[in-house]
C-alpha cells in the first residue's frame, strides 16, 4: 500500500466514530486539509511518540523520531548516574514529547521523577498540559518562560537532567526546506546565527546559561543539527562543560550533545 493510500485509510478512520452521520464531511474536510498540503499529524490532531500518543496542532512542532532518540540517550545517562529520584527540565517543551516520555517511562520502571517543562508561548504549554493530563503525568509542572527566565530560582543547582529540542533551523536553510514545515510554529524552528554557524543562537543561550541549574552530577542533552556538532561541542567547554561529546542518530549524523562535569 502505498504513501497517499495509508493516509486516505488513517483519515477514514480517524474520522468514521461509530453513529455519527456527519462523519463523511468531517472525512471530506480532513483529506481537502491533507490534499492542500497541511501534515497528516495535524489533520488527525495526535500522533505517537515512543509510548506516547501525544495530541498536537499547529501551536506545537510534530514529533519527529530523532527527538525520540534524544529520549534513549536521556534515559542512559539517568541510569548510568544511579540518582533514585531525578528532577528533570525540558527547555521549550512543545507538546512535552520529551518529558512526559522521560518521566513516563520512568514510572514504567518503578522511578519517580519530577519536572519543569519550560516554553515561551503559552499556547504549547496548554497542549503539553493537555498531554500532561492525557496521560496520567502529574509530576511534571509547565512553566511560561523563555528558557531559564522565569524558573523558580530555587530550583538553580538541582536538576539531575536538562534535555532540550531547541530551534536550531537558520533562516536560509528554512528557505530551502519542505514546504510542509511553513505549518509548524517558526520560532520553534529557526534560530539566528551565532558564531559564525547558521541557526546557533538559541543552542549557545541555553548553553551560556544552563551550568548553574545543574545539580552536580547533572547532565545536560540538547539537539542540534547535524552539521552543529562541531561549533556546539566547542560552545558547551567554553561555557564550563569539561565533559563534552557528540552522539549519532541512526542515520549516523551528529544531534545530540551530551554536557556535563561544571568547572569550578
Amino acid at each position: 500500500m502505498g504513501l497517499e493510500a495509508r493516509e486516505a485509510r488513517w483519515i477514514a478512520e480517524e474520522f468514521v466514530p461509530a453513529n455519527d452521520p456527519d462523519f463523511v464531511h468531517a472525512a471530506i474536510v480532513a483529506a481537502q486539509r491533507r490534499l492542500s498540503g497541511e501534515p497528516l499529524q495535524y489533520v488527525l490532531g495526535h500522533w505517537p511518540f515512543r509510548s506516547l500518543d501525544l495530541d498536537v496542532d499547529p501551536r506545537v512542532l510534530i514529533p519527529r523520531p530523532e527527538t525520540e532518540e534524544l529520549v534513549d540517550v536521556a534515559l542512559h545517562e539517568l541510569a548510568a548516574s544511579a540518582v533514585s529520584a531525578p528532577v528533570i527540565a525540558d527547555l521549550g517543551t512543545g507538546s512535552g514529547a520529551i518529558i512526559l516520555s522521560i518521566v513516563s517511562e520512568l514510572r514504567d520502571r518503578g522511578v519517580a521523577a519530577t519536572g519543569v517543562a519550560v516554553d515561551a508561548s503559552p499556547d504549547a504549554l496548554a497542549v503539553a498540559r493537555r498531554n500532561a493530563l492525557k496521560h496520567r503525568v502529574l509530576t511534571v509542572s509547565m512553566v511560561t518562560s523563555s528558557w531559564w527566565e522565569n524558573v523558580d530560582v530555587s530550583l538553580r543547582g538541582h536538576f539531575d537532567l536538562v534535555v532540550s529540542n531547541p530551534p536550531y533551523i537558520g533562516e536560509e536553510e528554512m528557505s530551502a526546506l519542505d514546504a510542509a514545515l511553513h505549518y509548524e510554529p517558526r520560532s520553534a524552528l529557526v534560530a539566528r546565527d551565532a558564531r559564525g554557524t547558521s541557526g546557533l543562537f538559541d543552542i549557545e543561550e541555553i548553553l551560556r546559561t544552563t551550568g548553574p541549574w545543574l545539580a552536580p552530577r547533572g547532565v545536560l542533552i540538547l539537539e542540534h543539527g547535524f552539521a552543529q556538532g562541531a561549533a556546539t561541542r566547542e560552545l558547551a567547554a567554553e561555557c564550563g562543560f569539561v565533559e563534552v561529546r557528540t552522539e549519532k542518530d541512526l542515520a549516523g549524523h551528529d544531534r545530540f550533545l551530551v554536557a556535563k562535569g561544571k568547572s569550578a
